[in-house]
Parts: structure tokens; sequence; C-alpha cells
């Protein structure tokens, strides 16, 4: 899958203003090519080098860069040096925009790195006075507003640990995740609007306190006017009234590896699995990606379109450390009108514009083109992830957003909160590829027995050295057991990550989804995204899902499409039509044995199709964990359906 000109070139002087351009200055490469080999030969000098690019201040000098790199997992970085994650996203103290926040009905709000560094020492201050110690876990239960930005670090600045669920998670999956960490602080809104309808979050609370005997103090962020009803809360305060002001932060000195958040595996197949990530790998894996491979600055005005139970929330987050101006959305991006997200990108004046696969691909299928209606110059650069991005949205983002734009579709996970593959400022994009491999990420692709596969060959995506934002392990895991079954079991002493992927021949990458949800018709792997490129080019098709199933001791594809208006039935035409498309844009091996028609498709939280869940219903086995759904209900369309249960 390659194409004979790249999509677009860094123009020269691009290139040289480039922070990767410095960088390779500093530690001496002569090319991009030669650095990322470097920095995954030679880890102790890349990842030493980056620290001081980026400004990383150690409280405590380190003499040691990293033990155990012949352990994984067990490697230790920085053993012995001190450093506090708050006090570099809060580094900067000045007049500029920190945060701009929008929702469906506009701009809402600013503050300056100045006014943000006042309210986080006051809610610190709120913290310490709650007896919140190193260690202590703090809730959020919060829209993607600056309130989730403050308390972070004000819990961060104290070396307290941060966990977010968004509020429109339900009850049983609000207790799953925090009834596991057992908080001392909750913090919450009092709800939420979505597509023009508000919805309520202090019910949820309440039974949520009633059953997590650990929350002791409940901080409350009204969304509307007027002031909530905290009855029944524990100890409830309001946002604007916790913490007395006037005080400096007192920014705690902590281990590089000590505990800063704990984020949540999707548990769609059980109960999600409590992710501990350590306050310096967090801090510097986050500033390669935003300095070097997004080239953010002080003048940027970075957006990314998410909530604060996805982990590229706190990727967002982490952009403060740069000096750069945030803007934060809440609400649907399509209300109240398709273009909705464009205009604020034109207002505001956004240059990285963060955005999910299946977004844009929404926006095609809405007929936007923002190249015509919208003043987009100051972007340079859009931003893609949540699931593979089809080599077809290339095409519509460069002929309909915007022609001079990086486009870097990057992929990683909450596993890492980071990134193995992404963006490259230094490097051209070519249709249908991420541009790189992540500086300092061994990332290779295996087959079945553990050995490298060439490039072209699809396989397994794994990380065969270490990297400091490698999880400090799993919640409640104490002897590590859970942790290495989850990645390391599959290939002892590497990283499995579950993506089924090939390297290309221009440096890049492609992944074609989840490993656990390839296909394996006669013994031939097929990755899910080869379908759904074909299918949702048509325009009759809104989104799809595949999945195997069991059938005469093979496995055989069913897919399930979901119709576009004014599209009303799934006639033999379209049927035929789909088939050809398949056939055309992968192989006949590809080609669905059955074709069915659904009113949705089941989709996690963030986005990503649920293909497993899927499977499960199709082949009449429980889902486990259904909160971790965002349109649950949406399972019950795939049970007992006769047109599978025959030839």
């Amino acid at each position: 899958m390659t194409e004979s000109q790249p999509m677009w070139r860094p123009s020269p002087s691009r290139i040289a203003d480039a922070n990767l351009t410095r960088f390779l200055q500093v530690v001496g490469q002569p090319s991009y090519e030669a650095l990322y080999r470097w920095s995954v030969d030679e880890p102790a000098a890349f990842w030493e080098a980056l620290r001081r690019f980026c400004g990383v201040e150690l409280d405590t000098p380190n003499r040691t860069v990293v033990e155990g790199l012949d352990r994984m997992p067990g490697t230790v970085w920085f053993p012995g040096a001190k450093l506090n994650f708050a006090r570099h996203l809060l580094r900067f103290r000045d007049d500029r925009e920190a945060l701009v926040f929008w929702n469906e009905n506009g701009r809402q709000s600013s503050c300056t790195y100045a006014e943000l560094h006042e309210q986080v020492a006051r809610f610190a201050d709120g913290l310490r006075a709650e007896g919140v110690a190193p260690g202590d876990r703090i809730a959020g239960f919060l829209p993607n507003r600056p309130e989730a930005v403050i308390a972070m670090l004000a819990a961060s600045s104290l070396g307290a640990v941060w966990s977010s669920c968004s509020p429109d998670f339900g009850y049983e999956g609000l207790l799953d995740r925090f009834g596991q960490i057992e908080p001392k602080v909750l913090v919450t809104a009092d709800g939420y609007p979505y597509n023009g309808k508000s919805f309520d979050s202090l019910d949820k609370v309440r039974r949520l306190c009633r059953s997590v005997d650990s929350i002791q103090r409940v901080v409350v962020a009204p969304y509307g006017p007027g002031d909530p009803d905290l009855g029944g809360l524990p100890a409830a305060t309001l946002f604007s009234e916790f913490g007395r002001p006037g005080h400096e932060i007192p920014f705690a000195s902590l281990p590089f590896d000590h505990p800063l958040y704990v984020l949540y595996s999707s548990g769609t197949t059980g109960k999600p699995k409590c992710i501990v990530h350590g306050a310096g790998g967090t801090l510097l894996q986050h500033l390669k990606e935003h300095v070097l491979h997004t080239d953010l600055r002080r003048e940027d005005r970075l957006f990314y379109f998410t909530t604060c139970g996805w982990m590229m929330w706190n990727w967002l987050a982490s952009g403060l450390a740069t000096g750069a101006t945030l803007v934060l959305y809440d609400g649907s991006p399509f209300h109240p009108h398709p273009a909705h997200l464009w205009d604020m990108a034109e207002r505001e004046g956004v240059t990285v514009f963060g955005t999910s696969a299946k977004y844009i691909a929404a926006c095609e299928k809405a007929d936007l083109a923002p190249a015509r209606t919208h003043d987009l110059s100051a972007v340079r650069t859009i931003l893609s992830t949540g699931s593979p991005l089809a080599a077809e949205s290339y095409d519509y983002v460069y002929r309909a957003i915007r022609a001079d734009v990086q486009l870097a579709s990057i992929s990683g996970g909450t596993d890492i909160v980071s990134c193995f593959a992404l963006g490259n400022p230094l490097a051209p994009v070519w249709r249908g590829e991420i541009q790189t491999r992540g500086l300092g990420m061994k990332v290779e692709v295996f087959d079945d027995e553990g050995s490298p596969l060439p490039v072209g060959h699809k396989g397994e995506l794994v990380c065969s050295a270490p990297f400091p934002s490698m999880p400090l392990g799993f919640w409640d895991d104490p002897d590590g057991a859970k942790y290495r079954a989850a990645y390391f079991e599959r290939f002892p002493g590497v990283w499995h990550h579950g993506d089924y992927c090939q390297l290309t021949e221009h440096g890049g990458m492609i992944v074609w989804g989840r490993s656990d949800a390839v296909l394996n018709p006669g013994g031939v792997r097929i990755g899910t995204a080869e379908i759904y490129r074909a299918v949702e080019a048509l325009p009759e098709i809104a989104e799809a899902c595949a999945i195997g199933q069991e059938w005469d001791n093979d496995v055989r594809i069913i897919l399930f499409v979901k119709l576009r208006p004014p599209t009303e039935a799934l006639d033999p035409a379209l049927d035929s039509a789909i088939r050809l498309a398949i056939r055309a844009k992968a192989t006949p091996r590809h080609t669905p044995a059955k074709i069915l028609a659904v009113a949705d498709i089941p989709r996690t939280r963030s986005g990503k199709i649920a293909e497993i869940a899927v499977r499960h219903v199709v082949h009449g086995r429980a889902v486990t964990n259904r909160e971790a759904l965002s349109n649950p209900e949406s399972l019950e369309l795939f049970r007992n359906l006769p047109e599978i249960q025959k030839p």
C-alpha cells in the first residue's frame, strides 16, 4: 500500500525552524533515521539528552539514567532522582492564555498561566486541609473543563494520584473504576450538557459515595447557573469555595517513578484494569511527543477532542509544560451544527487540531468542506487517533480540510499513556501511513513465533526494549502477575501491545486493528481495518463492524453495516457493491460470508468499534462490562440473529 508521491512535504523553512532539527544538532545526528537508530541503540544517552533539551529539572541529581535494561519489566529510570510533575506544567506564570474553554454554546472562559497558578494553589490548599498526602487518590468525575486540569495539577503538586472518568459513565462503570482505587476526595460537576440536552451527575455520585467508604470530601463544580443541591453528599463543598486563596504551591519533591495517574482499560471483557503510570516517565514521554514529534511551542494553540475518561486528556494536559495554550472542548462535536469544531478552530487560531479517525470520517459523511467555509490558515498539524485512519480519510483531509497540513495519525494507548507510532515534522506524509515510530521506542513487528518481520509483512506490534512510560504496574497487583500476563506472556521479555500492523518502506507504520479482533478465515489473518476502509468509502454506509463467526470447524466473516440516510435498506445491489468494493480494495479472502444491516454499531467510550463484544453476543457469550460501551443497548441488535444461524 504505497503511492508514488507523498501527500505532503514540510517546507525548507519549516524544517529549519523545527524543534526536532535543533535536537538533531544538539545530539550530533545527521538525520531522523540516524536519530531513531541512536535513540533505541543508546537509550540512556537519548533519554538524558531529551531531559536536558526539554528542561526537565531533577531536584536530586542522578548519576545513572537507567538500571536493568535487560529486564522487561523491571527497568528503573533515573534511579534516585526526584521531581514534581505539576511544577513542570506550571513553570510559566505570565499573562499568556493557558486554558480556553469551549462547549456547544461557544467560548465560555479562559485563564492565563498566572491565573491557573493561583487556582491550582487554592485547590492544593484545600486538599492539604483534607490531609491529602503523597499516594492518596483524588478522583475526577468531570467534563473536559478547566476544573479538571486545575484539580489534577493540585493533586499531582502534592504527590496525590489523579484518576478521572467522563460524566457519561453509568453508575456501575463509575463504581468499577473508582471503587477499586478508593479515592479520598472526589471532584465532580453537578451535570453536563450533550447534544443540546442537560444531564445530572449528582445522583450517580450519591450512590457512589454510599458504596465507597474512602470518599471523605466531595467538591462540586456547577456547570450551569445557580447553586446545585449538595444534599446526600459527604462534606460537600463548591469548587469555588474549596481552599484558601493567596498561597504558594508546595510542590512535593518525589521519586522519578512516583505514581501520577491511574488510567483504566476499556473493560469490554471484564472489570477494567487499573493501570498506574509514573510521574517522570509520563512527563518525559509527553514532552518528547509534544516538543519533537508535534513541534509544539509557546505560541501554539493545542486542541484535542477528548473526554476526561480517555488518555488523550492526560496527553493534552501535558501540553502546558511547553507553555502552549490548551483549547478544551466539552460536548457533542456536531452540536449545534456539524461544523462547530471548525468554527472553534478558526476563531481560536488553533495550530494543532487533534481528533479521532471516527470524527474525520463523520465530517466526510456529512459533506463538510472546511477548506471552503473556514479560515484554517493557522492549522499546521492535524492529529488523529482512537482507531486506524483509513487511506480515504487522508484524501478527504487534503481535499476538503487543508492541503498544506501535516496529517499525523498517531497510535499508542492507555497502557503506555502515549504513542508507539506518530508524526514526524521533518518527513513527508504518505497516504494511509503513520509517519514514524516514536523516538526511543524499539517498535518491531513479530510473527506468531516471536521473530521480527521485514517491511511490508503484517504481524504483532511489539516493543522489544524498555521505555520510561511503561506502567508502574496495575492497582492491587502486588506481585505483578496480572501486569506481566497482560503484556509479557505472549513474548517473554517483550512488550506485546495487541495491535496488528506492518512497517512500511517509508519508515512508517500501518495499523490494521486490534490483533484480538483479527479475522482468521481458513487460517489467513485479516485486519478488520482492511475491510472498513473499503466499505466505509461507500456513500450508503455510515460505519461497519466485522467479526469472525465460528462455523463448520472454521471461521467465516460476518459484516454488519449501519446505513447512512437516506439509504433505508440493504438491498441486493448494495450488497453486491459492498462485496465488489472489498474485493477491489483488499482481496477475495476479505469478502464476508454474510452482510447484515443493523441500526447501530457498539463503540467504546473512546470511539473504538467493540468487535469483541459483538463477537461474544453472536456466540451467546456474556459481555461482562457493558458500562465500558458508550451505547451498550446496541448489543441487543446482534443477539440471536436468524440470518447467521444458517449457511
